[in-house]
């Protein structure tokens, strides 16, 4: 969480927050107190394995914000190493507006939502694409077993921070199968019944 907060509560957002009394100018711990390291760990990894979906940030070489969703079947971005995140960059429209933002600068986004249970993860970092062809090696890593979409490129994040948010204000919402495993269990009390 330190590089997170180092890195995004630059001199101008640290003036807000002092002008409007925000807690992070009176309980953040010193420096030295908080770790360096960036490390993802078990509950960050456990997470992202039960995401189906993220938003990517990406910025165009003109300085204008860019976001696009990237979705596939739970566990599609996979967690190589402590610093390191993975997933199949699939076929789609065909714009390629993310990766020509990441091909000019390479700081990026993540936002990850578990809107069921009012979670979220935000993560930072540099990004670098592979095309499929090139590197078949990453590609077998990230496919997602019987998936429909066609792998065009892997994208491979070092994380240069992360941060868990606060649940206030996520409006809690449901999968179909979420739906669907709740409405079993409560046919299933009520048969028990």
């Amino acid at each position: 969480m330190r590089r997170f907060l180092d890195t995004l509560f630059t001199p101008a957002v640290r003036a807000q927050q002092e002008r409007l009394g925000s807690p992070f100018t009176q309980t953040r711990p010193h420096p030295d107190e908080m770790p360096a390291d960036v490390h993802l760990g078990a509950p960050e990894a456990e997470f992202l394995a039960a995401r189906d979906s993220f938003y990517l940030a990406s910025v165009t070489e003109t300085g204008w914000p860019y976001i696009q969703h990237r979705g596939g079947p739970p566990g599609f971005v996979r967690v190589l190493d402590p610093d390191t995140l993975a997933w199949a960059e699939f076929a789609g429209n065909r714009q390629y507006i993310s990766l020509g933002n990441v091909s000019a600068d390479d700081r990026v986004s993540l936002f990850f939502m578990d809107y069921a249970a009012r979670h979220r993860l935000k993560l930072i970092g540099h990004l670098a694409m592979h095309e499929a062809a090139e590197r078949p090696d990453l590609a077998t890593a990230v496919a997602p077993g019987l998936y429909r979409g066609r792998v065009e490129r892997v994208a491979v994040l070092r994380v240069a921070g992360f941060d868990w948010n606060c649940p206030q204000h996520i409006t809690p919402r449901f999968t179909a199968a979420e739906i669907e495993a709740a409405m079993e269990r409560r046919r299933r009390a009520l048969m028990a019944e």
